[in-house]
């Protein structure tokens, strides 16, 4: 059961795209730089981020599988070719799923070891040697392209257990996929190596490195700064300690999720597939689940 409620946030959206025509608008996050989104509102999958130049193109992310080839003709119209490089932050399908169909038009797919394992290990996913990063890392790799430096870094136990995030420092730029849901509750995937701690210290660990000019290409809403993530983290934690002071009285999960702890977030941070009450469940079991 909880395998297919997380495969909701792949499947519900891939099946409206299968029936819709998606085409991609763009946002310019910095010269040179993009953040690409499904046009007219449409869901595309996560948050794109492109890096084009005279050198390379890079890619961080590529959405769902249904909508690579619109993808490839926005690539191609903002860049002039296709991607040299794909850095995937993580193994969920709305970020990964055009894999496969840019490998096979020259890309490069790099990403954390733990993505490449979790990707082999789901027939839906390992479709074909192209769909799997054949450059893996496991702590951090520098990219030098197009006078930019783009340092990627694993955080730990985060959104998944293969999460990365690339700060591409001349820009003052950070693309960190879905450690960054602005104004949303947040996905933490516990069941894919997640944890709400390891989420609050990679969002943590994202303050620290912006100032008040650094753009977030969020993994789902819109461009971020660092005052949204204070104000997204802030958030968190206040949620999970209303969640612990009455599970601290003895309450049971149905009891607290009655209470509705988090209803003051309700009306900006609910949304489709993170719920009130589904984020109230993950903090409960997140501090019921010994480690």
């Amino acid at each position: 059961m909880k395998k297919l409620l997380a495969l909701l946030v792949i499947a519900a959206p891939l099946a409206y795209a299968q029936d819709a025509e998606i085409t991609y608008d763009h946002e310019v996050v910095a010269p040179g730089i993009y953040r690409l989104i499904g046009a007219d509102g449409q869901f595309a999958g996560g948050g794109v981020g492109l890096l084009t130049g005279d050198e390379y193109v890079v890619l961080i992310d590529d959405g769902l599988y249904p909508t690579g080839k619109a993808l490839l003709a926005k690539v191609e119209e903002l860049a002039g070719r296709p991607a040299d490089f794909i850095i995937n932050t993580h193994a969920h399908g709305d970020h990964t799923g055009a894999n496969e169909l840019l490998a096979n038009n020259g890309a490069i797919i790099v990403a954390h070891d733990n993505l490449r394992k979790r990707m082999q290990a789901d027939e839906n996913q390992n479709t074909g040697p192209g769909a799997l990063p054949v450059i893996t890392f496991s702590n951090e790799v520098t990219f030098h392209v197009n006078d930019q430096e783009a340092f990627v870094f694993h955080v730990d136990s985060a959104h998944t257990d293969g999460d990365a995030a690339i700060l591409f420092r001349e820009a003052n730029v950070i693309a960190p996929g879905d450690i960054v849901f602005r104004g949303l509750f947040p996905f933490i995937d516990l069941d894919s190596g997640g944890s709400v701690d390891g989420y609050k210290r990679a969002m943590q660990r994202l303050i620290d490195m912006a100032d008040d000019e650094t753009r977030f290409i969020s993994g789902h809403g819109p461009i971020a700064t660092k005052a949204g993530l204070e104000t997204d983290l802030a958030m968190l934690k206040d949620a999970e300690a209303r969640v612990k002071a009455l599970l601290d009285k003895g309450m049971t999960a149905d009891a607290i999720v009655a209470a509705n702890p988090l209803a003051s977030y309700h009306d900006q941070y609910n949304w489709g597939f993170i719920t009130t009450e589904r984020m109230t469940r993950t903090l409960i079991r997140s501090l019921t689940t010994e480690e």
